[in-house]
């Protein structure tokens, strides 16, 4: 049985004195300072479309101060060419022990970002914690395995659309984000890691507080707390009924040899692989709808086979990132890049929203959605260098065997509201809308 989250961090990371200090312990060094008086950009925790804030971030320069909630100073690195040599940098870290501020005690329990510094697990470890991690996971993710979850997918996709149809019949508007593009990947991966139907409801709406920088400490604190205690108990359902799930997996490696996966790198895996496995695979699949329904002509291109819907996936994933801020990584030195000074132990975001639009590097229509771009700079919104997005290949499988039934099923779908009345995505991590009211129009199948 795992033990109680009452011996944990909120966040799942040990807080016994063999593990370093005990973070958000009082005393610490002092207040933070006042990044704001430096010029430094202030993120807005309930977020909006990122796109205008990028621009003018863009115009100072390739990297930029800004203030993260609670006042924590913080680094946002916007241009493409400046991201990838920074993901990549032998001297940057993902392991909180090199957050100055977090490890003198100075970032409160209920700080909204602290899950994403302090989750123990494969995306907060580096060098051999970080390798010896990944090679549990990977196993879920090659080429080979992923291709055989191919018939299940198109099976998850077409039952969907089905009751998307049954529904457009009696009300003729459908609310795509979360009757077809949430379902499909919160179902597929969670088939993969084997959590039980019981618990999907609720670890989508944690999973949603988790990733949102709008929310109160005290509610930080109860998602955090609560996610740990969902996901223990996954994973002691599975230790005592394993499957053919990658949980079921990673219990009997550590079980085999104790000291390759503790528990709370269990929990911190499954933490990352539940919210980003379908968070962001949910906001790909919804960007682009919008993007196909806001730019017929390109659409016609595929329709034309002029282009493939992987051209739409990946022209989606460059010029609308499902993700536009992530936390976090930390300079183990003073590093300068492209002419500005990252401290040591800052909380840097990847922006990966900014670096996608970035002229420099797309060009100077990099701003258009264009199936036809020439072939050129990669976008970098699945990662870059050791931590590259592990779940791309299922991600990339989700959103284009989505996309391509959908727009076959219903050729005539368009939004059921003007573009600019769509509500923002909370929080300036993920990059999406709330909702997606869509008119389906006649389902093919029914001819």
């Amino acid at each position: 049985m795992p033990p109680s989250a009452d011996a944990q961090d909120p966040a799942g990371a040990p807080t016994d004195d063999t593990q370093g200090p005990r973070t958000g312990a009082p005393g610490g060094t002092g207040p933070l300072p006042d990044p704001s008086a430096a010029g430094a950009h202030r993120l807005d925790p309930a977020g909006g479309c990122p796109h205008a804030r990028d621009a003018r971030l863009r115009e100072r320069g390739a990297v930029a101060p800004v203030v993260l909630p609670g006042g924590v100073p913080g680094m946002l690195v916007l241009g493409h060419d400046a991201l990838r040599d920074f993901l990549a940098h032998p001297d940057v870290a993902k392991d909180a022990r090199h957050f100055t501020a977090l490890a003198e005690g100075r970032i409160p329990p209920g700080w909204p970002l602290r899950t994403f510094a302090t989750v123990r697990g494969m995306t907060t470890a580096d060098g051999d914690d970080h390798r010896r991690l990944r090679s549990l996971v990977s196993r879920a993710f090659t080429a080979r395995r992923v291709a055989a979850l191919r018939p299940r997918v198109e099976a998850l996709v077409e039952e969907l659309l089905d009751a998307v149809a049954r529904e457009a019949a009696v009300d003729g508007v459908v609310e795509l984000r979360s009757r077809f593009a949430l379902p499909l990947p919160m179902r597929a991966i969670c088939e993969l890691f084997g959590v039980d139907e019981e618990f999907r409801g609720r670890l989508h709406h944690l999973s949603s507080q988790v990733v949102s920088t709008g929310t109160t400490p005290q509610e930080a604190l109860a998602a955090d707390r609560e996610m740990v205690e969902v996901l223990a108990r996954v994973a002691a359902a599975r230790a005592a009924a394993p499957g053919d799930d990658l949980t079921s997996a990673l219990i009997a490696a550590r079980a085999e040899d104790g000291d390759r996966l503790s528990q709370e790198e269990l929990i911190g895996t499954l933490i990352l692989f539940v919210v980003a496995g379908h968070e962001t695979t949910l906001n790909l699949i919804t960007n682009a709808v919008r993007a196909l329904c806001g730019h017929p002509e390109q659409l016609a291109l595929v329709r034309a086979g002029r282009a493939t819907w992987a051209d739409v996936v990946e022209e989606t994933l460059r010029w609308d990132s499902p993700v536009s801020c992530f936390p976090f990584r930390y300079p183990t030195r003073d590093l300068t890049v492209e002419g500005t000074v990252i401290p040591r132990g800052t909380p840097v975001l990847a922006g990966y929203s900014a670096a996608g639009r970035d002229p420099a590097a797309h060009g100077p229509d990099a701003d258009r959605f264009d199936l036809g771009r020439p072939a050129g700079v990669r976008h970098l919104s699945l990662g870059h260098g050791a931590h590259y997005c592990l779940g791309a290949p299922l991600a990339r499988l989700e959103a284009t065997v989505a996309l391509e039934r959908l727009f076959t099923r219903f050729p005539r779908l368009a939004l059921a509201v003007p573009e600019e009345e769509l509500a923002a995505h909370a929080g300036f991590v993920g990059n999406s809308v709330r909702r997606l009211p869509v008119r389906p129009g006649p389902d093919t199948r029914e001819r």
